[in-house]
């Protein structure tokens, strides 16, 4: 399969597609995470600013700088009610444009299967963040199964039209985390499952969404309609929806947080 190279670039395409799910997924962890109002934080690929909009509106953080590379997604971001307090600039998570000891949490949503290296992205982290701060993460638990877009992926790939997917796909392996998290040297490390559920008033209402996918939309474009319909009457037997037509199913991430040693 070719290298992946598809970027989120079009920030309304995505809160459509996954903010929905990030934001359902951000709260569980946020509880999880149990911060302190009043920190100042970096949101390490923020994106659109789904999971920064949550942030704001729940801690009163001193404040917030969101890191992306894409300036469509920070161009959304930026028209948020969190752009009140949060600033966003284009950046790369392995090379984080602040100086150490700069934040008190550094968090990653849904980002580090996407860093090149994520060792590298991980230490980072712990650069910019003083002794005793929260480094913390969650990312779809793409190899087992948990990925909001995996019935559809799992069909295409049954039918031989596999899509391409995100170039560091271990680190969202719960050991693979944990082993980064404590191979960068971070302490009291926890880790944890989120499922999520999300609902779609009938399968076109979800193939929708599913046609605001960059990866699979540029899987698609090379088939036929007979070949797109055969999918798509495949991954209706996989999603089947209730009396009224709708659909509802999970999607699920793996956590971690940890502190910087003081």
């Amino acid at each position: 399969m070719a290298e992946f190279q598809i970027r989120f670039d079009d920030g309304a395409a995505y809160e459509r597609m996954m903010g929905v799910w990030s934001r359902m997924a951000g709260e569980i962890f946020l509880d999880w995470m149990k911060p302190a109002a009043g920190l100042r934080w970096i949101d390490v690929g923020c994106g659109n600013g789904a999971f920064t909009e949550l942030i704001v509106d729940r801690f009163a953080p001193a404040e917030v700088e969101g890191i992306d590379p894409s300036e469509g997604q920070l161009a959304f971001a930026r028209q948020r009610p969190a752009a009140r307090l949060a600033k966003f600039q284009q950046g790369d998570a392995m090379a984080l444009p602040f100086a150490a000891n700069r934040f008190d949490v550094a968090a990653m949503a849904l980002v580090l299967f996407f860093v090149p290296d994520p060792a590298k992205g991980v230490a980072e982290m712990v650069r910019v963040v003083r002794p005793g701060g929260i480094v913390a993460a969650y990312l779809w638990d793409m190899l087992g199964g948990g990925f909001p877009m995996e019935p559809v992926q799992a069909e295409m790939r049954d039918m031989g039209h596999p899509v391409a997917r995100p170039p560091s796909m271990d680190a969202s392996r719960m050991d693979v985390l944990r082993g980064l998290w404590q191979g960068a040297g971070i302490e009291q490390v926890e880790t944890r499952e989120i499922t999520v559920q999300r609902s779609f008033d009938n399968f076109e209402d979800f193939w929708s969404i599913v046609l605001l996918s960059p990866s699979i939309v540029a899987v698609l474009k090379t088939l036929t309609a007979a070949q797109i319909d055969a999918i798509k009457a495949r991954v209706r037997e996989r999603l089947p929806g209730d009396t009224t037509g709708r659909i509802t199913f999970s999607a699920r991430a793996n956590a971690i947080k940890g502190r910087v040693p003081a």
